[in-house]
């Protein structure tokens, strides 16, 4: 089916959506729940956009469900990705953030800046070790726990334990240099 998908057939997209969707519905609500207080967009809509963007796409050619939800998971981090640059832009309030009183003393999640940092190190990274990024992406932006990227990946849990190392220190010493030395960057 995701073949036939790939290829532009309507209706093969409409009967994947509904045995899909609960998957990257949860794989969305799990991504949105790691996000500020605030945040104007919900785990549907991030799931519908994702979709679109995934059979919009000119070059759809998923081999099996992991390169699918590998996809998927690129989607979305590119939908949170231009929802913080459009955040961040003057025209929409640039370094305003809206606040909660009754959430005030919620954890410190990553800022827009940070999150575009994180992205241009993302992408860095994805260009030496895709495998590494894709891990990253999976753990980072599609919510999934550490055994369920690995799975989905293929990888054994000792793999996926290195894999993650290496990815969390390089961009960690990636970040560090946009950053400066004098400031610790948000951890992946």
């Amino acid at each position: 089916m995701l073949g036939a998908v790939a290829h532009g057939d309507s209706k093969a997209a409409e009967e994947l959506l509904p045995l899909v969707y609960e998957e990257l519905r949860r794989l969305a609500a799990c991504k949105l729940a790691q996000e500020r207080p605030g945040q104007t967009l919900q785990a549907t809509a991030l799931v519908h956009e994702a979709w679109l963007r995934l059979v919009r796409e000119e070059d759809r050619k998923w081999k099996d469900s992991q390169h699918f939800f590998c996809a998927a998971a690129t989607a979305m981090r590119r939908i949170l990705i231009d929802n913080a640059r459009r955040k961040k832009s003057s025209k929409h309030g640039g370094d305003l953030q809206r606040v909660n009183l009754e959430d005030v003393a919620v954890a410190e999640l990553l800022q827009p800046d940070e999150l575009l940092a994180l992205d241009d190190a993302l992408a860095k990274l994805a260009a030496e070790d895709a495998e590494a990024a894709r891990l990253v992406d999976l753990r980072c932006f599609a919510g999934l726990g550490h055994q369920e990227a690995a799975q989905l990946m293929g990888l054994t849990r000792r793999e996926a334990d290195g894999l993650w190392a290496y990815a969390r220190a390089w961009l960690f010493e990636a970040m560090r240099k946009e950053f400066g030395a004098n400031r610790d960057p948000p951890s992946p």
